[in-house]
Order: structure tokens, then C-alpha cells, then sequence
């Protein structure tokens, strides 16, 4: 089977522009950088109608965001097993507290029966994720400007996502540079679960 063409796009903050410029660089991706601090909603949405203009699979990924090596290959395997599914290539800890345990239970089951993924009912991280091309103008319709960006990608989606056992990027769990409507302080841990290795 020939690999299918697959491009990447960063989503980056112009307090981060060289770490974004850098992750862009090494991946041959598109950098869009938010340079009037309009928020992660708005970039991402941004990312999402660049990849509904090109003509083929589009990652985005966060400026904060640590690929494995020999990542690109990776994830073009991973997209050509589901072609049609929405896939998130990080699975964190912490961050969203309410799924943690939901999180480490399935990856018991998936151990237990051997299989290398698992499926959450949402996207929880937008640190590095893929839409299906065909569901990309879904995406752009249902699109909601008031929630985080995880949440506006996945919502807007409206299906399961699947989440790699070990996650090809890590995050690199600085600052964060969004200001959250809660204005509570994102304190947890906020890396891979596991780590592809």
C-alpha cells in the first residue's frame, strides 16, 4: 500500500514563535502564529480551514508539542489504519482531572486484550490531532467560538476519538499561555501518559 501524502500545520503563540518556528521547521509544516493574542479557539479554527483546502490528511499541532522520533512516519501509519476516524496523537495526564480515571482504566483493558489504541467518547487534548478530511466542513459548521480548543475541535467533530496507547508527542508542560474563561491555574502534571519509545 503506498503511503498517503500527509501535511502538518503548528499552532503557535508569538510568545513561543521560536519553539513553534522550530517544531515547523524540522516537520516541513505551515506555522500559524497568533500575534494579537486572540486565543487558542481562534488559531485552531484557523488550522482546521487551512487543512479543508488541502488535498490531503492535515496533524495540527500545539508550539508545545514533542514529537517522537521518526514521528512523521508514525502517524502516516496510524492514518492509513483509520482513514476515517478522528485520531489525537497525545494522551495527557492531569489535564482534564474529570477523565483520568477513565483514561487509566482503558489503558488496563487495552493491555489486558492486547490492543495498541483506545477510544474516548471526546477530545481532550489539542496538543496534536488529525480530522478526517470528509468531516472537516462538519467541523468548520459546528464550530463554537466559546469553548477551549480541544473541545471546539472534538464537539464540533461529534464522534469517538482514538487515542494511540503510547502517544507519538509529549508536551512540554510550560506556562500556559491561554487565559481560561475559569481563570483557575492549570497546575497538574500535564504529560503523556506513555510515551512511544
Amino acid at each position: 500500500m503506498v503511503s498517503p501524502q500527509v501535511k502538518f500545520v503548528v499552532v503557535g503563540h508569538h510568545s513561543r514563535f521560536a519553539s513553534a518556528a522550530l517544531l515547523a521547521g524540522d516537520l516541513g509544516a505551515h506555522l500559524l502564529i497568533d500575534e494579537g493574542d486572540h486565543g487558542a479557539n481562534w488559531n485552531h479554527r484557523r488550522a482546521i480551514e487551512w487543512a479543508a483546502g488541502q488535498p490531503c490528511r492535515v496533524v495540527v499541532l500545539e508550539d508545545d508539542a514533542l514529537p517522537v522520533h521518526g514521528f512523521t512516519g508514525k502517524v502516516t501509519d496510524w492514518l492509513v489504519r483509520f482513514p476515517d476516524d478522528m485520531l489525537s496523537f497525545y494522551l495527557g495526564t492531569g489535564r482534564p482531572p474529570q477523565y483520568q480515571l477513565e483514561i487509566a482504566t482503558r489503558l488496563i483493558a487495552a493491555d489486558r486484550v492486547r490492543v495498541d489504541h483506545i477510544t474516548m467518547h471526546r477530545l481532550m487534548h489539542a496538543v496534536c490531532y488529525s480530522v478526517p478530511p470528509s468531516l472537516i466542513p462538519k467541523v468548520l459548521k459546528c464550530w463554537d467560538n466559546s469553548k477551549p480548543a480541544d473541545y471546539a475541535v472534538g464537539d464540533a467533530y461529534g464522534g469517538p476519538v482514538i487515542y494511540p496507547c503510547f502517544s507519538l508527542v509529549d508536551h512540554a508542560d510550560g506556562l500556559p499561555v491561554e487565559k481560561h474563561p475559569d481563570r483557575q491555574p492549570r497546575r497538574e502534571r500535564r504529560r503523556a501518559w506513555r510515551l512511544y519509545g
